[in-house]
């Protein structure tokens, strides 16, 4: 009702549909994406994910201010806004493709994810403290750990407008396509990724994040990441080499 679903082979790219609205989410809306990507994390066919937003003028405008002023349900979704700004057990790679405003939830929703590819028409804030709210769908959090600090609190404490370049040149937009482009740029990526062993790629992600977790280098070296240990005993971990030392392509199996 709120998002649609493409697979494209391994890919799944995820659209929200609310373009009436500038694809805010409400709770129902976040519930049903909340189930979108339970299905996709238990899917082993699907590799890599793709959210962007329905139309060219925004990805998401984050919470639907609108429906919570009319005393609709606001029931949290346990895996955050838009079934993602609290979901960390994810390891299998997420690309945002921010295709226009990209605003207070929908701004946090494209940091939980790995790459933001942002149309050059993209807009970025968090503008919570403007309407005596907080960026609390963990934008507090992320954005002082994607860019420097001093940049990070220029936009938290302001609630600023930043547009994909300047997001590029920050930190925290990876690439910019060319307006109308961003999903087929962020294909273009996934299709990078997918390259890749899957195994090798959330064993990565995880090391990643779970390292960061555990403060500086040397502790984060000596936690053991169970993404690692199944990458190890996994097909794909002998396929590599193997397909490497015959010369050819390898055939990942994802296990």
């Amino acid at each position: 009702e709120f998002c649609t679903t493409e697979q494209d082979g391994h890919l799944l790219i995820v659209t929200i549909n609310r373009p009436e609205v500038m694809n805010s989410v409400h709770p129902p809306a976040s519930k049903e994406l909340a189930q979108v990507w339970d299905d996709f994390a238990a899917n082993d066919d699907l590799w890599v994910g793709i959210v962007t937003g329905e139309g060219d003028r925004a990805f998401c405008a984050g919470n639907d201010l609108k429906y919570q002023a009319t005393g609709g349900d606001m029931f949290a979704v346990e895996t955050g806004f838009g079934g993602l700004t609290s979901r960390f057990d994810l390891h299998k790679p997420l690309i945002a493709a921010v295709n226009g405003v990209a605003m207070g939830g929908g701004f946090e929703v494209a940091l939980a994810c790995d790459l933001i590819i942002a149309a050059e028409n993209a807009i970025f804030a968090l503008p919570e403290p403007r309407v005596g709210l907080a960026a609390l769908a963990n934008g507090v959090h992320r954005l002082p750990r994607a860019i420097p600090l001093k940049q990070a609190m220029g936009m938290i404490l302001t609630g600023r407008r930043v547009g994909a370049a300047e997001g590029k040149e920050l930190g925290f937009v990876t690439d910019v396509a060319p307006e109308g482009q961003s999903v087929e740029v962020a294909k273009e990526w996934a299709a990078q990724i997918l390259e890749c062993s899957p195994m090798s790629v959330r064993a990565s992600k995880e090391a990643v994040y779970a390292g960061f977790e555990a403060g500086g280098v040397e502790a984060a070296e000596k936690v053991r990441y169970p993404g690692v240990a199944a990458l190890r005993k996994s097909e794909d971990f002998i396929e590599g080499p193997l397909a490497f030392s015959e010369k050819r392509a390898p055939n990942w199996k994802g296990r």
